[in-house]
């Protein structure tokens, strides 16, 4: 009988989503697990599966539609053989899905030869990422070895493909300025609509600095000696399934920030209009940068991680991040977090603090510095980190103590790794 495939909860918090894409058209078959459409929470992109077998015969809500309610019929999925007619009065969503509405699977046109022959082929595996990039630069997919699980294409298959990561960017004709013709190219306001994810950002941003008291306590760190024990131990690193591990600074920042707050566990809490939550556990928010925004995994358990487990699980968290293939519990929750810009040659800077934890730290570059020593100049490696702090949880004396800790172990990196 026709069943109706709904808007699924991708996550326990989630009530509504944005039907990014259709994978399949009124009249399509599909069998039980083939991807069928994508989905965009505040947080990620994510595939939506077909359950069951079956002819697609009604699409009901038209892609890029915004704020479509969980539990919300999308489509009609008819049973082999089925009478279209049969499908359930529900109503469509969008001006396409209502064209579509009206032409049921038994009615829909003839595909050209062509369309019928890609319709028997097999289906390639790829991300969604990917395939916006093959199609952007008219990449023929079942051309491109995939790479990731189960030889699934990856964004990194296609910019490999192509032998230049540029190649799949769509570039658009600019018009001339007038009576300038030849001396530089004018390119026209887009407006570019507010994705899910850089809605809820702009929201829970603008709801932490209007609402959370933050102060800011800096610091100046010393890196050498860290810097000179990441070299030994890299270069004593076992492989990890044939790849190299190779322990990063940020690394060593993000474990010697779980140890300082297992040393002055008092700024790993949660402020509530009743009452304090003091955290046991020290679960880190690492900040990583994706395309349309930020998002924020969670190594778990960080203090009793060894420096080699942080290297391997953030490399793959940040990976699943990008790919948008990040998990919720994998990114919800989180006691303290950590946004690092150093790569980027940053010098200072101060992050808003991600309630309902009550700090957030900055870290800046490493640069070579002139410092005193003996009352005498030297040179010395040198990183600013700041510390944003929730004034109702976290008194000043307080914030600077951790700093403190946090000093004292980067510049005696062995607590890292005893």
């Amino acid at each position: 009988m026709a069943t109706s495939i709904l808007m699924p909860a991708l996550s326990p918090t989630m009530t509504e989503g944005t039907l990014a894409k259709w994978h399949v058209k009124t009249g399509d078959r599909v069998q039980s697990g083939d991807l069928i459409a994508e989905i965009e929470t505040d947080k990620a992109t994510m595939e939506v599966e077909a359950i069951d077998d079956g002819i697609i015969g009604r699409i009901l809500v038209a892609e890029k539609t915004e704020n479509v309610a969980v539990n919300t019929a999308i489509a009609i999925l008819l049973a082999e053989g089925e009478d279209p007619s049969a499908t359930p009065d529900v109503k469509a969503s969008g001006p396409e899905a209502a064209k579509q509405a009206d032409k049921p699977a038994a009615e829909a046109p003839e595909k050209p030869a062509a369309s019928r022959a890609e319709a028997t082929a097999p289906r390639v595996k790829a991300s969604p990422l990917a395939r916006r990039i093959a199609k952007a630069g008219q990449i023929d997919l079942s051309a491109v070895k995939g790479t990731g699980p189960n030889g699934r294409i990856v964004k990194r298959d296609v910019e490999s493909h192509t032998g230049n990561a540029q190649a799949a960017t769509p570039q658009g004709e600019h018009p001339i300025a007038p009576g300038r013709q030849g001396v530089f190219e004018r390119k026209p306001s887009t407006p570019i609509p507010h994705s899910g994810m850089r809605k809820v950002i702009a929201q829970r941003l603008t709801e932490s600095k209007q609402s959370v008291p933050h102060f800011y306590v800096s610091m100046d760190v010393e890196l050498d000696a860290l810097l000179k024990l990441r070299t030994e131990l890299n270069a004593v690193m076992p492989d990890e399934e044939g790849a190299t591990v190779k322990i990063s600074v940020n690394d060593m920042v993000i474990k010697a920030a779980a140890l300082a707050l297992r040393k002055v566990p008092g700024v790993n809490v949660s402020f509530t209009e009743n009452e304090m939550i003091q955290h046991h556990v020290v679960d880190i928010s690492v900040a990583v940068s994706v395309p349309g925004g930020l998002i924020t995994p969670i190594l778990r358990d960080a203090d009793r991680l060894s420096l080699r487990e942080i290297s391997i699980e953030m490399k793959q968290l940040a990976q699943k991040a990008r790919g948008a293939k990040l998990q919720p519990e994998e990114y919800q929750g989180g006691t303290f977090s950590i946004s690092n810009m150093g790569m980027r040659g940053v010098k200072e800077f101060a992050a808003i603090i991600n309630p309902p934890q009550s700090a957030i730290l900055a870290v800046s570059a490493g640069e070579k510095r002139a410092v005193v020593r003996d009352d005498a100049l030297a040179i010395a490696t040198v990183m600013t980190v700041t510390l944003s702090v929730d004034h109702r949880a976290v008194d000043g004396i307080l914030g600077a103590e951790w700093l403190e800790a946090f000093r004292h172990i980067v510049q005696n990196p062995y607590l890292l790794v005893v």
